[in-house]
């Protein structure tokens, strides 16, 4: 394809700064809330990962809504059809609101039973968790229209807007967490309370936005269904990536209740500094996405080799700022010497990894820009099944504990960074099928 000439194009920085503000501000969240709710005890420190947990699950699994949204309503902004990318959103928005319902309506029926399994059985932490659970489920749909709204701005190179709408919801929760936990004497429920009225607010200005685009509110079935086709492959992929987590979790909980105390510490820790990483990636889908939308194939592999060096040496810096705080970090989430002992075992993983995860989601990034979403399914449910789940399944019957999952879960990375960088390395990726269902 022929280059055309065209306007240049923002920075990978100007639009990643304000993208880790957004994927930073839920993580931060749940870290002030895991430190919140630590303090009560180590059962509702466990309740929370349980029913945390679950609840993450969910979110995880239909993130396609902003992945896939933004790689559409990218090409379409690169082609010049704002109309047609805010369009994506609408769409994106009454799906949401369906899958939302589906989910709040599963966590009620099955709460119990789904908080009992990751739990290993009864007992206080399942109770804890499945209270959590019925409560913070309430805010499924707002949390799902706030996925669609980040994806739809994403794609039309509009960041800073999502930074207020996600702080301004963050805000609310970060203020009532404490509050309502210890001041108000709620305990674990005041936690999900929070954590619901916040995403009130936040789906709330995403809302605002579509409707002052002068976009029509018409569901168009077809074109809805049509986001679902797509998705398909990226819904796959966190459908295998999150049983993975959740059979993790399941093996710490059976190890004992410092083991999951420390799991959750650690993984909380992970999946904040993975969406911080991931700021590169949502950089580089919109750029890929406007590049290969106006048919630069050139300008797209010239942001691919950008985001990889800023991907890698930012996990360098964070590999190695954890290193240096290994012995103060644990002590801020917990004062049990049990699973602080623990967490400073997991400490030496989850710094060794964060160089390789910095370039494998740059470059996931760049792979959903183009559309090449199906080898990123196969590349990720391989690693999984390869690397995370043996190992983590391992670790119960060989009495590896959390080092034998963590294990699981650095070859997880190592795996799918092999995969990535010999696709980006290649010439398909940049004739991928198109993403954008008109």
């Amino acid at each position: 394809m022929a280059e055309r000439a065209g306007s240049p194009e923002p920075s990978v920085l100007s639009l990643a700064l304000p993208a880790l503000v957004v994927l930073a501000a839920e993580p931060l969240y749940l870290l002030v809330d895991t430190a919140v709710v630590g303090n009560l005890g180590t059962v509702a420190l466990g309740g929370l990962a349980v029913g945390g947990g679950l609840f993450a699950w969910a979110a995880a699994l239909l993130n396609f809504l902003a992945y896939g949204t933004t790689a559409r309503a990218a090409r379409r902004a690169g082609a010049g059809d704002r109309r047609g990318a805010v369009d994506e959103g609408v769409q994106a928005t009454w799906l949401a609101l369906a899958l939302g319902v589906v989910v709040l309506l599963v966590f009620q029926v099955l709460a119990g039973p789904l908080t009992r399994l990751l739990a290993g059985g009864g007992g206080a932490v399942a109770e804890a968790g499945e209270e959590w659970l019925r409560i913070a489920s309430l805010g499924a749909p707002l949390l799902l229209v706030s996925l669609a709204g980040n994806g739809w701005l994403r794609g039309v190179q509009e960041l800073r807007r999502p930074v207020r709408f996600v702080l301004a919801g963050s805000l609310v929760s970060l203020v009532l967490c404490p509050l309502l936990v210890h001041v108000a004497g709620w305990g674990l429920p005041g936690s999900a309370v929070a954590n619901v009225l916040g995403q009130g607010v936040t789906a709330a200005l995403f809302l605002r936005a579509l409707a002052r685009e002068g976009a029509g509110w018409h569901a168009r079935p077809r074109a809805v269904l049509a986001q679902l086709v797509i998705g398909r492959d990226l819904l796959l992929r966190a459908a295998v990536l999150q049983v993975s987590f959740l059979v993790a979790a399941g093996v710490a909980a059976r190890a004992g209740t410092a083991e999951l105390g420390a799991h959750q510490i650690a993984l909380q820790l992970f999946f904040f500094l993975a969406l911080v990483l991931d700021a590169y990636a949502i950089a580089a889908q919109t750029l890929v996405g406007h590049a290969l939308g106006a048919g630069h194939p050139v300008r797209a592999r010239a942001t691919a080799r950008r985001v990889v060096a800023w991907g890698l040496g930012t996990g360098l810096a964070v590999g190695g700022l954890l290193l240096v705080l290994r012995g103060v970090l644990p002590a801020l989430f917990t004062d049990d010497p049990a699973v602080v002992d623990q967490a400073e075992l997991v400490w030496w993983f989850l710094a060794g990894f964060q160089p390789l995860a910095g370039v494998v989601f740059a470059l996931d990034g760049v792979l959903m820009g183009a559309g090449d979403v199906g080898y990123l399914r196969t590349v990720t449910i391989g690693s999984a099944l390869l690397g995370f789940l043996p190992l983590s399944l391992l670790s119960g019957p060989l009495d590896w504990g959390l080092a034998g999952v963590w294990t699981g879960l650095t070859l997880f990375i190592g795996l799918r960074l092999v995969g990535v960088l010999a696709r980006v390395a290649g010439d398909r990726w940049l004739t991928a099928p198109e993403t954008v269902a008109r």
